[in-house]
């Protein structure tokens, strides 16, 4: 019987997934433990898709085993459900994202993917870091947000709010969201995407007991707070009652299709944002229109490893029609390759189908050597923008096989890693043998450290974390030159500090990453914007890791045949700068005049490269170049009897107190600390507060280095990485 009502869900899954307006493509994201798997759970089988037993229980989409024992969402999973709305049927993508903010890449990569957004906030901690840093997220992606206050019962039952205290609670959350959308989102959504109960953009309810309240559902059903606090005080029976006559699936279900645009809604207004090819060109109009009959434009979020099948490339399909056995081109990887398969999803399941069409969340099966961020398309495309995440990874570890056999399995099971989240950076050094991995944080690395152990089956051990630095500059330097090794070229190069307006524009993402070309008059406005003379605005070349290109040489014959070259010496500074071979960063390096030997021969590679990298590095130097250190904000919370404790520890970290709060019996204390300094945290703030006391990342900034502290640091790194005097 189950399997023929299974047969019908699939018929209409495909036959849905061919109307754009009627799909809704979301996802939940919210602060650690504010019950996003369980509200998912609870969607999933209101829809029909998991059984009532196990809702709740069962955490469908935390597969790993490491996410089940530690009790947290670790990768974010896709699950489509059909929901009925007015009678009409929809089908619903739903992406459940990880809180924990180690996990934070994972959530904006979903953000590209989908059109809108439920923020999950706990109704007795109100908004709290995370939630603010997801906002901040979906805003940047053009994403709409509507607003379930979960974890209602607790008001009711532990902290005995009566109906007055408990809207006062409600109101002040929904200001504070609010406030945060007309902090970040773009001027036109300001106003536009606030979230209202009026409106019915916010619900409140509690996704442990299944039970859901929106304006609009109780202006239908009648149903109003006092029966909710009716029903617990009744008891257990009361309560499950409540959830039959308000289920939770069905209040935020008719939320998300009110609310939420439908996709050829969503693409109007996200494409500029996300893609910056020509809008005019077919590829920009069939983007724009969320064309079916378009060139295909595939954008991956997700590379997920199954047993049998290999990589499936998970993502948003924003043009055209996908088929079984089709040619496509990665346009990162700049090379065609087959599809093997395409598939929906039904619930958490892959539903192999024959051909699946621009609007929809799908799996792709075949796509070797892709990764999460690459576009996938039918011809060459201009690939759609960098999915950047707010948090640089700023851990290392070294990692190697127990076993030397076990070798070139840890290379191979690294480089899986690096796709399955490419928030990681995976450097493999073939010739020293050393391989590293980056993070966002310890939890990161010893999450990713014991898959390798548990999924991949292999015995490896790590060092101690290392922290990345960068270099930076303290001034503007004098004019260095540079010369080629056989003395015919000579380049001169200025450095100054980067303008931090257009630093943080970069850092925000109004300006792309990349080279700049002839047409990108988006940039150039940009620039304008912010203060540049039209003529310098126009002769910027190039961004890299936060750093900038200018050409301001004049009149120079041959510097179209050098330029790329100059670019490439520019990034290779970059990445190893003269120090201690870390990244620079917030640099304006200005190309100021050259002379070049007449002969195309002499002015190659071996020749260019050298000469401008010593110019660039000797410049830096001029310019007091010195190591910025990466700081962690913090805000740690803990009773009250621990605030000297806690201030104890913060000093003896090298950290700054920023700011300190009370309410009642409990501290909030933001704090800066060197994330040098950070190894152990938890455990440390553990035991000073008797395990009382957590602590959530807000933000993370690079600040130089005390001068006492600059000369060891940049002798220990330069050990560490076997740098002689001179490299």
């Amino acid at each position: 019987m189950a399997s023929v009502a299974s047969d019908k869900l699939v018929e209409q899954v495909i036959g849905l997934m061919k109307k754009p307006e009627h799909i809704r493509n979301i996802c939940t994201c919210a602060h650690i433990d504010h019950g996003k798997t369980t509200f998912s759970d609870n969607l999933l089988l209101g829809a029909g898709m998991i059984s009532a037993e196990l809702a709740g229980k069962q955490l469908s989409l935390d597969f790993h085993e490491d996410e089940q024992q530690r009790g947290i969402t670790i990768d974010a999973a896709n699950v489509s459900m059909v929901h009925h709305y007015n009678n009409d049927p929809y089908l619903i993508n739903l992406i459940d994202t990880p809180g924990h903010v180690d996990f934070g890449g994972d959530v904006t990569r979903a953000m590209r993917a989908i059109d809108g957004a439920i923020v999950l906030v706990c109704a007795v901690e109100g908004i709290m870091p995370q939630t603010e840093t997801v906002l901040r997220q979906a805003l940047r992606e053009r994403v709409k947000p509507v607003l379930f206050i979960n974890k209602v019962d607790r008001l009711i039952r532990e902290v005995k709010l009566t109906p007055e205290k408990m809207q006062e609670k409600f109101v002040k959350i929904i200001n504070d969201v609010n406030k945060i959308i007309m902090g970040i989102a773009p001027d036109e959504y300001k106003t536009a995407w606030q979230v209202s109960v009026e409106e019915g953009s916010v619900a409140f309810g509690s996704a442990f007991h299944n039970w859901a309240l929106s304006l609009p559902y109780m202006k239908t059903t009648k149903l109003s707070f006092k029966d909710v606090i009716d029903a617990y005080e009744k008891g257990e029976e009361a309560y499950k009652e409540l959830a039959k006559k308000a289920p939770l699936h069905a209040v935020v279900l008719d939320m998300s299709i009110r609310h939420h645009p439908n996709p050829k809604q969503a693409q109007v207004y996200r494409i500029p944002k996300i893609w910056r090819g020509d809008l005019d060109s077919e590829v920009g109009k069939s983007l724009m229109t969320c064309d079916p009959n378009g060139p295909v434009a595939f954008v991956c979020t997700k590379i997920v490893v199954e047993k049998f099948v290999g990589e499936v490339a998970a993502g948003r399909l924003f043009s055209g029609t996908v088929k079984q056995g089709q040619d496509v081109w990665l346009n990162l990887a700049k090379k065609p390759i087959r599809l093997q398969q395409v598939s929906i999803y039904k619930g958490a399941q892959r539903l192999q189908v024959d051909e699946a069409v621009a609007g929809n969340i799908v799996g792709l099966v075949g796509l070797k050597d892709t990764f999460a961020g690459e576009t996938v398309s039918s011809v060459p495309i201009q690939p759609f923008e960098e999915i950047k995440h707010i948090f640089d990874p700023v851990i290392t570890k070294s990692i190697e096989a127990t076993k030397s056999a076990d070798l070139p399995k840890l290379i191979e099971v690294l480089r899986q890693v690096g796709k399955e989240d490419p928030s990681i950076v995976i450097q493999i050094n073939e010739e020293t043998g050393e391989n590293l991995m980056s993070g966002m944080g310890e939890l990161h690395l010893e999450i990713i450290e014991n898959r390798i152990k548990t999924e991949k089956g292999l015995a490896v051990k790590t060092s101690n974390p290392i922290v990345s630095y960068r270099e930076a500059i303290t001034k503007e330097s004098q004019e260095m030159e540079g010369k080629s090794p056989n003395k015919h070229n000579k380049f001169y190069i200025k450095v100054s500090p980067l303008d931090p307006k257009i630093y943080d524009a970069i850092k925000a993402g109004e300006i792309p990453e990349g080279e700049v070309k002839k047409k990108d008059e988006g940039t150039i406005k940009k620039l304008l914007e912010l203060g540049m003379e039209n003529k310098e605005a126009r002769s910027v070349v190039d961004f890299f890791k936060g750093n900038m290109l200018v050409d301001s040489t004049k009149g120079i014959v041959h510097i179209g045949e050098v330029i790329e070259l100059v670019k490439e010496s520019f990034h290779q500074v970059v990445i190893g700068g003269p120090l201690a071979r870390e990244t620079a960063v917030k640099m304006r390096v200005d190309l100021m005049d050259c002379k070049l030997h007449e002969d195309a021969i002499h002015r190659g590679p071996a020749q260019v490269l050298p000469a401008v990298r010593d110019a660039i590095k000797d410049a830096m130097r001029d310019a007091g170049a010195v190591l910025f250190e990466p700081l962690q904000i913090l805000q740690m919370e803990a009773p009250m009897q621990f605030m000297g404790e806690i201030t104890k520890l913060i000093q003896n970290k090298r950290g700054q107190l920023l700011e300190m709060s009370q309410e009642g019996e409990h501290i909030t204390v933001k704090a800066k600390l060197p994330i040098a300094e950070s190894f152990g945290l938890a455990s440390d703030l553990r035991s000073c507060t008797e395990g009382r006391g957590v602590f959530y990342l807000i933000n993370q900034v690079y600040e130089k280095l005390p001068g006492d502290l600059q000369l060891k640091v940049i002798k220990q790194i330069r050990e560490r990485k076997g740098l002689s005097e001179n490299q």
